[in-house]
């Protein structure tokens, strides 16, 4: 049998409306993060819970999103002014957006640089503090990665040179061998084609 249908209503039970918001948000951000991929569409998802806390998700940006959104609406209304006015301002709103976007940039990366940290709370310390040994641990599994890669390389080049070293014995051996059984070879046609002289002078 399937499931019976869901009344949409408020739940009044305060730990269940918490479950709910809880697995129902997952899912939304989800099946949003499944949109974009899929459908290389640009998604924007923006989540309160009763409490206030903000959830959020965005492919590729959430202020380019909202930009180009205020663009659209705007477009979407009654002709009130031309279209270079409108363009003029969706220009301006979206360098607005950029310059903010690039001070924020900046004011993170002297924060991960240690500077500019006196006026920061708790919370963006901690939040910092994640960052860094998140980066920090990056960093080290990426260096352990390149040492045993050049680990490996050198081990490789080690048995390429043994393996080398040992053909060119095994090499000269043969040449060895070879330059003797010629040097024997010799030898015996030397002494036969000297033999014939021999036997005329004996009585």
């Amino acid at each position: 049998m399937g499931r019976g249908r869901v009344e949409l209503k408020r739940i009044e039970k305060t730990t269940n409306r918490q479950v709910t918001f809880f697995k129902r948000r997952n899912g939304l951000l989800k099946k949003a993060f499944e949109l974009s991929i899929l459908c290389d569409a640009e998604v924007a998802l923006i989540i309160f819970s009763p409490t206030g806390k903000l959830y959020q998700f965005a492919n590729p940006d959430m202020d380019r999103i909202l930009a180009r959104y205020r663009y659209e609406v705007r477009m979407a209304q009654p002709e009130t002014n031309n279209q270079t006015s409108r363009t003029a301002q969706f220009w301006r709103e979206e360098i607005e957006d950029l310059r903010k976007s690039i001070q924020t940039l900046e004011a993170r990366h002297r924060h991960l640089a240690g500077e500019d940290i006196s006026l920061l709370g708790i919370k963006e310390l901690q939040e910092l503090e994640r960052q860094l040994k998140i980066g920090v641990e990056r960093i080290r599994s990426r260096k352990r990665r390149a040492i045993s890669e050049s680990i490996n390389l050198l081990k490789t080049r080690k048995a390429l040179q043994n393996d080398n070293a040992r053909l060119q014995r095994q090499l000269h051996v043969e040449n060895s061998i070879s330059s003797f059984w010629e040097g024997r070879s010799n030898a015996c046609l030397t002494f036969q084609s000297s033999r014939p002289g021999q036997d005329e002078a004996d009585p």
